[in-house]
């Protein structure tokens, strides 16, 4: 995933996502226009903008550095002419579509990471490496994922890909062109409070050991990284 622009330092400390963010989206699901989002351009700045912005700073130190997504959506190519994203969400890439993530919807909140997006290389070498003795460090880092309550996704072939065999011990991971794990927390009475950002940092780190596996695993959209060993 491609962010748009950097953030922004904030001085303010993080106090949570207020109620009023998720109620922002429930109201621009039902008036996806310009003329809505003109008239509650200062609500998006106030509760979504600025509370995601005061977290991802916090969060840096540990993580790196995040950047928000545009709200605007790119109609060129869709049918879909509704011109804003009905969420916003916060990235921190640690390779390419590789990283972080936290978002705000009409939902509430949702927290995510992993690998998104295979392209150039990748696939091969995610291919190579689930048939390498590396596949044990990986199953170790999902079960970490999982035990958070961080819920495994991806794309996912619906047939094994050429040349495995239908007995392969590994085939699920291997019909998996990305890899993603998320969690959805929804509004809860903590959103609004720190507790938020405890929760958010306590899934980054639980999911920690998957992006760096598919980091030095994986690795970027070209070469970059040596064969895995057999």
């Amino acid at each position: 995933m491609a962010a748009a622009r950097s953030l922004l330092a904030v001085a303010q400390k993080f106090s949570g996502i207020p109620h009023e963010a998720f109620v922002f989206y429930d109201g621009l699901v039902a008036n996806n226009t310009k003329a809505w989002w003109t008239e509650h351009k200062a609500d998006y700045d106030r509760f979504v903008k600025e509370p995601l912005d005061a977290m991802l700073a916090e969060l840096e130190d540990e993580f790196g550095k995040a950047a928000l997504f545009r709200p605007y959506r790119d109609v060129r190519f869709s049918k879909d002419k509704t011109p804003y994203k009905e969420h916003q969400g916060g990235f921190v890439g640690a390779e390419d579509a590789m990283g972080w993530y936290v978002q705000i919807s009409r939902d509430g909140l949702m927290v995510a990471g992993g690998w998104y997006s295979a392209q150039g290389k990748q696939l091969a070498r995610w291919r190579d490496a689930v048939g390498s003795p590396n596949v044990t460090t990986l199953r170790a880092a999902i079960a970490k994922a999982e035990k958070a309550g961080l819920v495994v996704g991806g794309d996912v072939m619906k047939t094994r890909p050429r040349g495995v065999p239908e007995d392969h011990p590994d085939l699920d991971l291997l019909k998996h062109r990305t890899l993603t794990v998320e969690k959805r927390l929804g509004d809860p009475d903590w959103a609004s409070t720190r507790q938020a950002l405890t929760k958010v940092r306590g899934l980054w780190r639980a999911m920690t050991p998957l992006v760096e596996w598919l980091v030095d695993h994986v690795g970027p959209f070209d070469d970059g990284i040596p064969p895995e060993p057999q």
